[in-house]
């Protein structure tokens, strides 16, 4: 079985579960060891079993620990426990790094609070840019780093409640850009923009807001559901959302060699609901 990243070590923010984990069970299948990095203490038993169970299964070394990357130190402490757990004497590098950790507080402009949206900016865009920040000494130096940040259909399709989240996003795009000039000689660094994706995060938006997205959705080429297709109960009739390993594949993708002449893009990982040009 082909291994491509074998040996390289990934961040993957977030990674206890949903998306995050999806992601890092398809950087584990290729080779790479992990940090499965959460942010509270009631998600420490699920962010080792995760941890295990990647181990285990594709006998790699994945390792979970916590760090609140929407706190000014949580980043640069991340990155501190990474660097004391996985450096073997002086040699220590940091291969991949997906900023996947996000929150979404969404409301209609009148109900907008400042604490919502300072809460939103910290987690989804400075926590990003601390990480970076903070692992830029030790990211390669050869182009052969990458970095993925997750963004989001709502940073382009100005969705109702999403005036806070959908500017972090186009907030994530535009650093991604940034970013693949300033580390050019340390990586490629591109986006992903799922749209609605199966899980809990979804089903939680308001009714304002998923009536307001059901005409994208059925005008979403690959969300018209097909014979053998899970049930989306917070999906229109006959449609299905993204299942988490498929954005994962995308970022996967990204991560190998074979992406290496791919730098600040946003990839649409999103059924075809946005179509970038």
């Amino acid at each position: 079985m082909s291994r491509p990243l074998e040996g390289k070590l990934a961040i993957v923010t977030g990674s206890s579960r949903g998306i995050g984990a999806a992601i890092a069970e398809n950087l584990a299948s290729k080779g790479a060891d992990l940090v499965i990095n959460y942010t509270s203490q009631s998600s420490a038993e699920l962010a080792q079993t995760v941890a295990n169970e990647l181990s285990s299964t594709h006998k790699i070394r994945a390792v979970p620990i916590q760090a609140d990357i929407g706190t000014p130190d949580g980043p640069a402490g991340l990155v501190s426990a990474v660097k004391s757990t996985f450096s073997k004497g002086d040699k220590f590098q940091i291969d991949i790094i997906v900023n996947n950790a996000g929150i979404a507080e969404n409301a209609l402009i009148p109900d907008v609070t400042v604490a919502q949206f300072e809460n939103t900016y910290r987690v989804n865009v400075l926590g990003p840019l601390l990480l970076v920040q903070a692992a830029q000494p030790y990211l390669p130096k050869d182009r052969s780093g990458r970095i993925v940040n997750l963004s989001s259909v709502s940073s382009s399709t100005g969705f109702v409640t999403q005036s806070v989240y959908g500017g972090t996003k186009a907030a994530v795009e535009a650093m991604t850009r940034t970013w693949s000039r300033e580390l050019a000689d340390n990586c490629t660094v591109n986006a992903v923009n799922p749209g609605p994706v199966e899980g809990p995060m979804y089903a939680s938006n308001a009714p304002v807001f998923l009536e307001g997205i059901e005409g994208w959705i059925k005008h979403t080429p690959l969300m018209k559901a097909v014979e053998g297709d899970a049930v989306d109960a917070s999906m229109p009739a006959g449609t299905r959302a993204a299942r988490t390993k498929e954005i994962a594949g995308v970022v996967g993708m990204l991560c190998g060699e074979d992406a290496a002449w791919v730098t600040g893009q946003v990839v649409c990982a999103n059924g075809g609901m946005v179509m970038l040009h």
